[in-house]
């Protein structure tokens, strides 16, 4: 049985709500349904995947093993153990066996064989040496997504996250952009000595129907009518730190770009930092005229 990435298979990250997660499988099962596509093989593998996936991520306490075993997930649905003694186990395979200073001779303590006592006590209390000593392994590391809108990601803002029924808050500074990774310390799944992993939540920046983001930089659009672009005059902008004005000379020409400085983004990190905003003129001809424009037009055409 190989590992399967169930988040994947439902097309959810791993911070997922359980609202979530079963919104997704509802639509992925109605979609891959047999009886949307008899016949379909393809089709009736997909469902199956997904129904395989909701029965892990959708039972709470499932999700829980699954997050904490990560790839060893197949090895533990074929080894038919129990979760606590797979993790007995694995821990000793994983943490402990490298970290040994002392082996002893099962024959020394009167046990026989090839393994030693160290193997014998680590294989049923989990973990530890001849002398007693045991590790604080930590948890597993968690990880998962947040989608932000550029205005978020412009002002800064805070997410409540719930990790396993453990409510925390995400504070992500002014700046964030895709591909930003934010660690919160000893908030991953909990080790078998009460040592947390670590929670790693990478940022996503939707894109924005006016901006566009390059860096730290912005480029906007501003659709200009033809007679303002001639006779020239002021124009507002809009931009993510309030309304700006920009003067157009008399005969501005479509695709004129204005440099707005300091008017992008924050710089992530570096408070009063900012990037610069470009604003491109778009010149709209009308696409109908009235007698009296067109009359005008006419005129200027022919001192022209």
């Amino acid at each position: 049985m190989n590992f399967k990435d169930y988040y994947d298979v439902l097309k959810v990250g791993k911070l997922a709500s359980e609202k979530e997660i079963k919104k997704a499988y509802r639509k992925l099962a109605a979609q891959y349904h047999p009886d949307k596509n008899k016949g379909n093989k393809v089709s009736e593998e997909k469902f199956k995947e997904v129904s395989e996936a909701y029965q892990v991520l959708g039972d709470a306490e499932k999700r829980k093993q699954y997050d904490a075993l990560g790839s060893d997930w197949a090895k533990f649905q074929q080894s038919g153990a129990s979760y606590d003694d797979f993790m007995r186990q694995r821990q000793y395979q994983g943490h402990y066996q490298n970290q040994r200073s002392r082996h002893y001779s099962g024959t020394d303590f009167g046990f026989g064989g090839q393994g030693g006592f160290s193997d014998f006590f680590e294989a049923f209390f989990g973990g530890g040496n001849a002398n007693g000593a045991y590790y604080d392994a930590p948890g597993q590391d968690l990880s998962g997504e947040v989608d932000l809108d550029l205005v978020e990601a412009y002002h800064g803002t805070e997410r409540l996250l719930d990790v396993h029924g453990q409510r925390i808050k995400l504070k992500i500074k002014p700046g964030a952009y895709t591909g930003l990774e934010l660690r919160a310390r000893g908030k991953g799944q909990k080790g078998s000595r009460g040592r947390a992993g670590d929670l790693y939540v990478k940022i996503r920046v939707n894109t924005h129907g006016l901006y566009r983001r390059e860096g730290d930089n912005l480029h906007m659009r501003i659709p200009v009518d033809v007679f303002r672009a001639m006779l020239g005059g002021k124009y507002e902008v809009m931009t993510l730190s309030g309304k700006v004005s920009i003067i157009l000379k008399e005969g501005t020409q479509n695709g004129k770009t204005f440099r707005l400085k300091g008017r992008g983004m924050p710089k992530y990190g570096k408070p009063g930092q900012y990037g610069d905003l470009f604003v491109t003129v778009d010149v709209k001809l009308p696409t109908k005229l009235t007698a009296q424009q067109r009359e005008m037009l006419e005129e200027i055409q022919k001192k022209a």
